[in-house]
């Protein structure tokens, strides 16, 4: 089986740490923040070897137009701590991943290799650090996180595949762009590719993002949460700078960080402006600088 089948794994947020069955820490450091949160029934620990036969990944092409016939989602079943998504994406400069997974068998393996392989990883925030660096190893890739949150890692890279974004963002592959929202984490990532915003949890996709027929006024697409489980929003000045970093960018759907989480719009940049401001009137500010902000 690939990747490293006897380091502990927290069963809740699925993080993967450089140590053995036998030395298991009193609780995990993700887990711990109050950014995530330990289940009512305790930490427990697991490992790739005994996630065999227990589990097993999916895939599905998002779609059929606008390139989303090369973009895949990838996740495990039965849910696996937070049950994210990854997302294959099919490029002309190679494939990348965005975000990662836990579990990780031959046939992913398999899978992935017949699409292309990969160029290079992109990993949104820790909560999604998982198993990234057995991914990066078996793909013999570049794994990409921001360097703001480097103190979250937990496992050494000996082969250094690691690559840490400083800036406000980065080219990773061509016309692959890493953008630092910041939020969620100081080091939030997006990523924007062919008209497209990868969101992870950075911008957490709503209920009412999904519906596109007659939506009202003042309907939400997104919120904006330093804790997303634990629902603490972020505040105006915070969600004024993400929309500083990405208004440059362009995009007309957004994909979240879970299966069905597509937005398909163009005028998607607009409503996560909007957003922005129905979660900063609702906090009871009804002036700020964010709210002065127009797109087009």
């Amino acid at each position: 089986m690939p990747g490293t089948p006897d380091l502990l794994i927290c069963t809740a947020c699925g993080t993967q740490f450089d140590l053995p069955t036998n030395e298991p820490p009193k609780g995990c450091r993700i887990c711990d923040d109050p950014r995530q949160f330990i289940p009512p029934g305790g930490q427990t620990w697991t490992t790739l070897a005994q996630m065999q036969g227990k589990y097993r990944n999916s895939y599905k092409q998002l779609g059929d137009n606008n390139n989303e016939d090369r973009m895949f989602s990838i996740w495990t079943e039965p849910k696996f701590g937070i049950g994210q998504r990854c997302i294959l994406l099919q490029t002309d400069h190679g494939n990348v991943l965005w975000d990662c997974i836990t579990y990780l068998d031959d046939e992913t393996v398999n899978f992935i290799r017949e699409k292309g392989g990969l160029k290079a990883i992109v990993i949104s925030h820790p909560h999604y650090y998982t198993t990234h660096l057995d991914w990066a190893a078996e793909f013999d890739c570049p794994v990409y996180i921001a360097k703001d949150d480097d103190e979250w890692l937990h496992r050494a890279d000996k082969e250094t595949r690691r690559r840490f974004i400083a800036g406000d963002s980065e080219e990773v592959l061509g016309g692959v762009y890493a953008v630092k929202t910041g939020g969620h984490f100081p080091g939030s990532l997006v990523l924007n590719w062919s008209k497209k915003l990868l969101i992870a949890d950075s911008f957490v996709t709503t209920p009412s993002a999904l519906y596109h027929i007659d939506r009202l006024p003042g309907t939400t697409s997104y919120a904006f949460m330093w804790a997303v489980p634990n629902m603490i929003p972020l505040p105006p000045a915070v969600l004024h700078e993400m929309w500083q970093r990405v208004q440059p960018f362009d995009f007309e759907s957004t994909h979240g960080a879970f299966v069905g989480q597509e937005v398909r719009d163009k005028h998607v940049k607009k409503r996560v402006l909007e957003s922005m401001k129905i979660q900063t009137k609702a906090m009871g500010w009804d002036e700020h600088p964010l709210l002065q902000e127009s797109w087009p």
